[in-house]
């Protein structure tokens, strides 16, 4: 452990007198705003108030889920055995149709749902290791080097799981309407690659995962539809940093389903992932959801100042840590802990994040970390310390509404930080309070996947590339190789957030 352990929560010291003012004054707010949303969004108004999770059914338990999904029969389509000229050829007639038919719109996102073309890959790469993880998930204690549980890393980045169950439901099961399953391949604007890379990486032994790994390569990149655009209109979920790595390199031009981006080099190769191409995910929350009736209970109770509880050793960026540790351990009204794990480890954390107005989210050994999550649906405001962080679907949200962005170099003088939460207007507390009961269906998974939800808004971010994804395969197709100087992917400047 890095620095000094702080009390837990339940033990912390009483709140100084100015933060039980800015508590009060930031309750009234909070309050006041959040009647005033849902009053708006009454019954009674012209807007239909949204649920958070609008079926009654729906779970966002990926073990409760899982019991549920692996019993039942699922449709299977059938596997294409058309050539790559073949399939382009029927594929053209299909874009043609489009374009000169009834949908003037094409191939605008708006025009209609994704298509997207799942394929049928053999049970070892699906539920065989769907399996492995349910029948395993009570029976080990395995932690990594770093002292993490390797079950709940599985859950944390289970977003292969929850995408594809949703994907291949029967459609009357199904409540999105962003994307559809189509059963031909030349329907099909997406294709998406049902392969547990994170379970096989953690469950298996490595050279038994690697040799999985090279089967799952080439039986996709045998596929006509990979070869006839070299994987770039193919999703594949690479969820943890370390998952698929020893293959990367044959399909990087595919669309990957990411944590982060790391620029720096030490999780992806240069030129593997960037924003046009790829997209970030949020990782599965590891505390129960604080609904708006939940924030309001818990409001006076947060007389923590900053929380955070986690890892305090941490590699590459995640050094930051040690250094705000370093720098926090004698301030009023801070709380900081070294994580712990299992049940006991999540209670604690979400007891402290419910009893906090903010909840420090510093870089772990990515850019990322889970605890960014854990804070928005606990309704604790994330004060984000990582310079090199991408967020998930930030085309869609703004992050400025939920979350306080520090530079690290802001973040390690001393006393700047206190100094920066202490004087944030009490107004500014309630409305960030506010959005964060609003935002966070945006980061809970569930079964049946939820309009708005992180299944939807993926698919919408996807929906968002197939223009310039169809440019690029169309390119490719007609040009000569050797024929121009082409910047590839290579050439790309990393992804970097530069404070302003």
């Amino acid at each position: 452990m890095a620095g000094k352990q702080f009390p837990s929560p339940a033990h912390s010291r009483p709140a100084s007198a100015s933060s039980r003012r800015l508590l009060a004054a930031g309750a009234a707010s909070l309050i006041l705003l959040t009647a005033s949303y849902f009053l708006l969004l009454s019954p009674s108004s012209h807007q239909p108030a949204p649920a958070i999770l609008a079926s009654p059914s729906a779970t966002t338990s990926f073990l409760a889920s899982l019991d549920r999904f692996l019993p039942d029969p699922h449709p299977s389509a059938s596997a294409s055995s058309a050539a790559p000229s073949e399939l382009d050829a029927a594929i053209r007639v299909q874009e043609e149709a489009r374009l000169y038919g009834d949908d003037p719109a094409w191939p605008a996102p708006a025009a209609g749902p994704l298509r997207v073309y799942v394929y049928e890959m053999p049970s070892k790469f699906t539920y065989d290791l769907l399996r492995l993880f349910r029948d395993s998930y009570r029976d080990t204690d395995n932690l990594t080097s770093n002292g993490s549980p390797v079950h709940r890393l599985i859950e944390q980045h289970s977003i292969d799981y929850w995408l594809w169950a949703d994907l291949i439901a029967p459609e009357s099961q199904r409540l999105l309407k962003s994307v559809i399953r189509v059963q031909q391949q030349e329907e099909a604007d997406i294709f998406y690659v049902p392969f547990f890379t994170t379970i096989s990486y953690f469950l298996l032994e490595q050279q038994e995962c690697k040799a999985l790994y090279r089967e799952a390569l080439k039986w996709v990149t045998d596929q006509p539809a990979w070869q006839r655009s070299e994987g770039r209109d193919h999703v594949i979920p690479v969820h943890h940093p370390w998952s698929f790595k020893s293959v990367r390199r044959f399909v990087k031009k595919a669309i990957w389903l990411l944590p982060d981006m790391d620029s720096t080099g030490n999780w992806y190769k240069p030129g593997q992932v960037y924003l046009e191409k790829d997209v970030i995910l949020p990782y599965v929350p590891n505390v129960d959801l604080c609904d708006h009736k939940c924030v309001l209970e818990t409001q006076f109770k947060r007389s923590i100042l900053l929380f955070f509880r986690g890892r305090l050793k941490r590699n590459a960026g995640g050094k930051i840590r040690s250094k705000l540790v370093e720098e926090l351990k004698s301030a009023e009204d801070i709380v900081i802990e070294e994580g712990s794990a299992g049940a006991q480890g999540k209670a604690a954390a979400q007891d402290g994040m419910r009893k906090s107005l903010f909840c420090l989210s510093p870089a772990g050994d990515t850019p990322s970390s889970a605890r960014l999550f854990d804070a928005i649906v606990s309704g604790c405001i994330p004060v984000i310390i990582s310079d090199e962080l991408e967020l998930p679907f930030e085309g869609i949200l703004d992050y400025r509404e939920i979350a306080l962005f520090v530079s690290s170099s802001d973040a390690v003088q001393p006393g700047w930080l206190v100094k920066y939460l202490r004087g944030i207007d009490a107004k500014r507390i309630g409305e960030i309070q506010s959005n964060l009961v609003k935002y966070s269906r945006h980061f809970l998974y569930s079964s049946p996947a939820q309009p708005l939800g992180p299944e939807d808004l993926t698919w919408r971010m996807i929906a968002g590339k197939v223009v310039n994804i169809k440019l690029q395969i169309r390119r490719s197709q007609r040009l000569l190789r050797e024929s121009r100087s082409v910047c590839t992917c290579e050439c790309r400047v990393g992804n970097t957030t530069r404070m302003l």
